[in-house]
């Protein structure tokens, strides 16, 4: 089966060749979505609906319901749109609930994941993008993480993501198969055009905890620790806009059609690091009020500082950053307030609207 070559960006006329993308109805899924249909691209959203939601879905893609566990439907799937590369966004991401609940993350991510890879090689399905995750590293020191830094993650839900990219990389030197491995950092943000964002559900990134203050939903912000070995002794991360996010997911699917005899693993974040206190005073610069916080302890094992080194994204992807933290903050708090105040739509409406 030879390789397509996709369409440029933008280029919403062109069909490209049918995609499919796991966890299309959740909050990075459904941005992946909808950059691959603005690239022309056509679509198949897979989603069990347990965290997504329908209405964030594009109409313009075709919606499945389902699991990616469910080997006659993902393999029906597959033959019937004849599918030619896979997003595999779905899975469990609370880093927490992982260490509560280890074996819910080995089986909905480990687990999932080897179905979906045997469902994919029955089919002849040979591209693949997976969404990993930066706890696959153990930092260390204040230096920036680079694909080469050490591999030992903490919690179980580092393990199940890393798990998995073991087993692409096996399956690649076995089959004529490739993937790209995205190792994302904190993702945060909306869509600038407003079409998707985070559901708002019980928020644990900082950004969206702090848009959930600005907007009256929360009364603070819990500060864990002000004792690090930064500037203002409060830890620094990196932080990364959805929709840069998304358009990774695009561009890696690309260079596997393009150069099907390479792999990739990459990181996903925007190379600069912010630490808590100046995220919360950029949201409130943008809310137009100062964000009410609280000082606690540092939790066990937090890191002064975790930066991408995303040097290997751009160079292998020609990717660039498009979104900084002041328009992430901004782009998240005008998606949380339209929601707030019912603009997006409830899903009843929205599978109204969209025939669903």
């Amino acid at each position: 089966m030879s390789s397509p070559t996709l369409p440029a960006h933008g280029s919403a006329r062109v069909k490209g060749p049918p995609i499919l993308v796991t966890g299309g109805a959740g909050y990075i899924g459904s941005h992946v979505v909808l950059d691959l249909l603005d690239s022309g691209l056509q679509v198949v959203v897979l989603d069990n609906l347990v965290t997504g939601s329908l209405w964030v879905v594009d109409p313009r893609a075709d919606f499945v319901e389902g699991s990616v566990e469910d080997d006659v439907l993902v393999r029906g799937l597959l033959r019937d749109h004849d599918i030619r590369g896979i997003l595999h966004v779905a899975g469990s991401t609370v880093v927490a609930e992982s260490i509560r609940d280890p074996l819910k993350y080995y089986r909905n991510n480990t687990a999932a994941s080897r179905s979906l890879l045997e469902s994919a090689l029955r089919e002849r399905v040979r591209h693949f993008v997976f969404s990993s995750t930066a706890a696959v590293y153990r930092p260390s020191g204040l230096d920036p993480v680079s694909e080469d830094s050490l591999v030992q993650p903490a919690t179980p839900y580092g393990s199940s993501k890393l798990m998995t990219e073991q087993m692409l990389a096996h399956l690649a030197q076995s089959y004529p198969f490739n993937y790209c491995t995205l190792r994302y950092f904190n993702v945060a943000g909306a869509d600038p055009q407003g079409r998707a964002g985070p559901s708002g559900v019980d928020p644990t990134q900082l950004i969206d905890v702090a848009v959930a203050v600005a907007i009256g939903k929360r009364s603070e912000v819990t500060v864990y620790g002000n004792d690090f070995a930064t500037p203002d002794g409060t830890g620094v991360r990196d932080y990364i806009h959805v929709s840069d996010l998304a358009r990774a997911h695009v561009l890696a699917l690309n260079e596997l059609f393009a150069r099907p005899s390479l792999s990739h693993v990459l990181n996903c974040g925007s190379g600069l690091g912010h630490s808590v206190l100046e995220v919360l005073d950029v949201v409130g610069q943008e809310a137009g009020r100062p964000i009410p916080h609280v000082f606690a302890p540092r939790r066990p094992g937090d890191l002064d500082q975790v930066v991408a080194d995303n040097r290997s994204l751009k160079a292998q992807l020609a990717w660039q950053q498009r979104y900084d933290l002041r328009a992430t903050v901004k782009h998240a708090l005008r998606w949380q307030a339209e929601k707030t105040s019912g603009n997006p739509g409830s899903e009843r409406e929205r599978r109204v609207k969209f025939g669903r």
